[in-house]
Protein backbone atom coordinates (compact mmCIF):
# COMPACT_ATOMS: atom_id res chain seq x y z
CA UNK A 1 0.00 0.00 0.00
CA UNK A 2 1.13 3.51 -0.69
CA UNK A 3 2.72 5.02 2.39
CA UNK A 4 1.17 8.43 1.84
CA UNK A 5 -2.40 7.12 2.01
CA UNK A 6 -3.59 7.74 5.55
CA UNK A 7 -6.34 6.05 7.52
CA UNK A 8 -9.38 8.30 7.22
CA UNK A 9 -11.51 7.12 10.11
CA UNK A 10 -11.48 7.90 13.82
CA UNK A 11 -9.67 7.39 16.10
CA UNK A 12 -6.68 7.38 13.72
CA UNK A 13 -7.77 10.66 12.13
CA UNK A 14 -8.69 12.94 15.05
CA UNK A 15 -11.36 14.73 13.03
CA UNK A 16 -13.79 13.52 10.40
CA UNK A 17 -12.37 13.02 6.91
CA UNK A 18 -13.08 15.86 4.52
CA UNK A 19 -13.74 15.61 0.80
CA UNK A 20 -10.18 16.90 0.25
CA UNK A 21 -8.78 14.09 2.45
CA UNK A 22 -10.75 11.51 0.48
CA UNK A 23 -9.74 12.90 -2.91
CA UNK A 24 -6.06 13.03 -1.89
CA UNK A 25 -6.18 9.37 -0.85
CA UNK A 26 -7.91 8.43 -4.11
CA UNK A 27 -5.29 10.30 -6.12
CA UNK A 28 -2.46 8.53 -4.29
CA UNK A 29 -4.12 5.18 -4.93
CA UNK A 30 -4.53 5.84 -8.67
CA UNK A 31 -0.93 7.06 -8.90
CA UNK A 32 0.31 3.90 -7.20
CA UNK A 33 -1.77 1.50 -9.28
CA UNK A 34 -1.12 3.25 -12.61
CA UNK A 35 2.55 3.90 -11.97
CA UNK A 36 2.15 7.51 -13.10
CA UNK A 37 2.49 10.57 -10.91
CA UNK A 38 0.69 12.62 -13.55
CA UNK A 39 -0.96 11.16 -16.63
CA UNK A 40 -0.01 12.02 -20.19
CA UNK A 41 -2.60 14.05 -22.07
CA UNK A 42 -4.02 10.96 -23.78
CA UNK A 43 -4.56 9.25 -20.38
CA UNK A 44 -5.81 12.27 -18.42
CA UNK A 45 -9.54 11.53 -18.81
CA UNK A 46 -9.33 7.91 -17.65
CA UNK A 47 -6.95 8.88 -14.82
CA UNK A 48 -9.31 11.60 -13.52
CA UNK A 49 -12.33 9.33 -13.89
CA UNK A 50 -10.58 6.68 -11.79
CA UNK A 51 -9.77 9.24 -9.08
CA UNK A 52 -13.42 10.39 -9.05
CA UNK A 53 -14.78 6.84 -8.84
CA UNK A 54 -12.40 5.82 -6.07
CA UNK A 55 -13.16 9.00 -4.11
CA UNK A 56 -16.90 8.25 -4.41
CA UNK A 57 -16.42 4.64 -3.29
CA UNK A 58 -14.27 5.80 -0.37
CA UNK A 59 -16.90 8.35 0.69
CA UNK A 60 -19.58 5.64 0.60
CA UNK A 61 -17.38 3.35 2.67
CA UNK A 62 -16.68 6.02 5.29
CA UNK A 63 -20.35 7.03 5.39
CA UNK A 64 -21.34 3.43 6.10
CA UNK A 65 -18.74 2.63 8.74
CA UNK A 66 -19.70 2.67 12.39
CA UNK A 67 -16.83 3.10 14.81
CA UNK A 68 -17.45 1.75 18.28
CA UNK A 69 -16.93 4.33 20.98
CA UNK A 70 -16.79 7.21 18.47
CA UNK A 71 -17.68 10.52 20.00
CA UNK A 72 -19.00 11.98 16.75
CA UNK A 73 -22.78 11.89 16.46
CA UNK A 74 -25.12 9.53 18.25
CA UNK A 75 -24.71 8.45 21.84
CA UNK A 76 -21.60 7.01 23.43
CA UNK A 77 -20.91 3.45 22.39
CA UNK A 78 -23.34 3.43 19.47
CA UNK A 79 -20.84 4.51 16.87
CA UNK A 80 -21.03 7.61 14.80
CA UNK A 81 -20.43 9.04 11.41
CA UNK A 82 -16.92 8.93 10.05
CA UNK A 83 -17.00 11.68 7.43
CA UNK A 84 -18.05 15.30 7.35
CA UNK A 85 -20.66 15.97 4.78
CA UNK A 86 -20.21 18.94 2.50
CA UNK A 87 -22.06 22.01 3.72
CA UNK A 88 -25.36 22.80 2.08
CA UNK A 89 -24.99 25.32 -0.74
CA UNK A 90 -26.00 28.83 0.29
CA UNK A 91 -28.12 30.90 -2.04
CA UNK A 92 -26.30 33.97 -3.28
CA UNK A 93 -27.38 37.20 -1.66
CA UNK A 94 -28.70 39.65 -4.20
Amino acid sequence: MCRSIKTLRPPVLPEEATEDDIRAAALQYVRKVSGFRAPAAHNREVFERAVDEIAEATARLLDGLEVRGARTGGTAGTGGTVRKRAPEPRPDAV
